[in-house]
């Protein structure tokens, strides 16, 4: 019988010869994912009988949603952390200004090809785009893998996309996942695993391919991911020899043996053709994801604020496009960069995209979440309108209630700064070349 992509990795986490789509079984993670939170699962871990992490090198902890802490409170809730990773020895801890956890996590190659990450973060779907399972699980479920090493799951049903063709100039992954989920709605996958194919994924880069399976966890999947290919590989043996230069081959020759492929006749419970061609710039408006409108039909909607950054977009492909944007440009609205992590931040800087933002009025950022889920550095004030390239917009998401958050691409988020209204980058290109 044929499987699926997640059909196959959960069947290897579950050591079986095959899963079907309904069933439960009892799967054993590589990877058990959490961030600022781990203190809060500590607590909980701390009321069962174990006492001892079953297997500490399965586990990744980050800090990354509150960096540096702008509190007291944050501050213990990292020392507590810090402790904890002491007495459990475990050496995966990635300390504040590393970054954010699902870029982190690939970057250093904790998790890859053909492996399965359980995470206490709601955009662990994210890992996917290397050819792995990722989903997100409460804290409860997080503290009972930390004590057991296993947990059930329902083996989802799979909804293919097909990408064919190749996306029109400025248009961008951001794009394509925010028309999906104005097409499907945001609980049009929910519970089910989202597999990107086609001959469109050809010509999307690594930094964009994250965005797509990332932005599935707000169309309620349960995990998004795509078959590795020569574009995985290349990006791979790169990453790895500047995060584990010691033990960079074997780790992606650990990789290449354990990359899984889905099969030719495997069956899907849906199927979705994109012609990539068709896909114009897209925002989503308060304050839901999936209230999308073309971004020709938002023209002259002022902003207060502009935020690039996040697990979603806060990769050096999103500071480059936002740099391009401003370089020799000030900007009419604040902008708020954050790298999605210190690579990210030294390449940017290596390239001059850090320069540019700043000599054009940008404000740059610890890598980390920053103020996508409301903690602080760029929380919003009664009754502004943001422009972000984060992943909600819901009532409240970063900063007061009636605020109210658009959400769009790097480069449109960086052009509406310059112009003080959302607008299409091309406009305020053509404007700066004319001065």
């Amino acid at each position: 019988m044929s499987m699926t992509l997640t059909e196959k990795l959960l069947a290897r986490a579950s050591r079986r010869e095959r899963v079907t789509p309904g069933e439960i079984i009892i799967v054993e993670p590589d990877v058990v994912l959490s961030h600022d939170n781990s203190a809060a699962i500590a607590t909980i871990f701390g009321q069962l009988p174990q006492g001892r992490v079953k297997h500490p090198d399965r586990l990744a902890i980050t800090l990354d949603h509150a960096v540096p802490p702008p509190t007291v409170k944050h501050a213990r809730n990292h020392a507590e952390i810090r402790r904890f990773v002491r007495e459990q020895g475990i050496e995966n801890f990635f300390e504040v200004g590393r970054g954010i956890c699902h870029q982190v996590l690939c970057e250093e190659g904790a998790v890859g090809p053909g492996l399965t990450l359980l995470g206490a973060d709601s955009h662990s779907p994210h890992c996917g785009w290397l050819g792995s399972f990722g989903a997100g699980i409460g804290r409860s479920e997080t503290a009972a893998l930390w004590a057991t090493g296993e947990l059930w799951l329902r083996v989802p049903e799979t909804m293919r996309i097909e990408l064919n063709g190749s996306l029109a100039i400025g248009v961008t992954a951001k794009d394509l996942t925010l028309h999906l989920i104005g097409l499907l709605s945001a609980d049009g996958a929910t519970y089910m695993a989202v597999e990107f194919a086609g001959d469109g994924l050809a010509g999307i880069s690594p930094d964009s391919r994250a965005v797509l399976t990332n932005m599935m966890a707000e169309m309620g999947a349960k995990n998004a991911c795509m078959a590795p290919d020569e574009v995985t590989w290349a990006w791979l043996e790169a990453n790895l020899a500047r995060t584990r230069p010691r033990d960079f081959r074997e780790r992606l020759n650990y990789f290449r043996q354990a990359a899984l492929y889905p099969d030719p006749d495997a069956k899907y419970a849906l199927n979705h053709v994109v012609d990539l061609s068709q896909i114009e710039p897209m925002v989503s408006c308060p304050h839901a994801v999936d209230k999308v409108k073309p971004l020709s039909a938002l023209r002259s909607k002022t902003v207060d604020v502009g935020f690039i950054g996040t697990c979603t977009n806060g990769r050096l492909e999103d500071i480059a496009s936002a740099a391009e944007v401003v370089r020799g440009k000030k900007l009419a609205a604040r902008l708020l960069v954050i790298p999605a992590s210190s690579l990210v931040l030294r390449d940017a800087v290596a390239a001059g995209y850090i320069a540019d933002l700043i000599d054009a009025g940008a404000t740059i950022g610890t890598p980390g979440c920053g103020p996508c889920m409301g903690n602080h550095m760029g929380v919003l004030a009664p009754g502004e309108v943001c422009i972000s390239s984060a992943n909600r917009n819901f009532q409240g998401r970063m900063g007061e209630r009636d605020a109210e958050i658009y959400l769009a691409n790097p480069a449109v988020v960086a052009a509406s700064c310059v112009a003080g209204k959302i607008i299409h980058p091309a406009e305020v290109v053509r404007a700066g070349d004319a001065k």
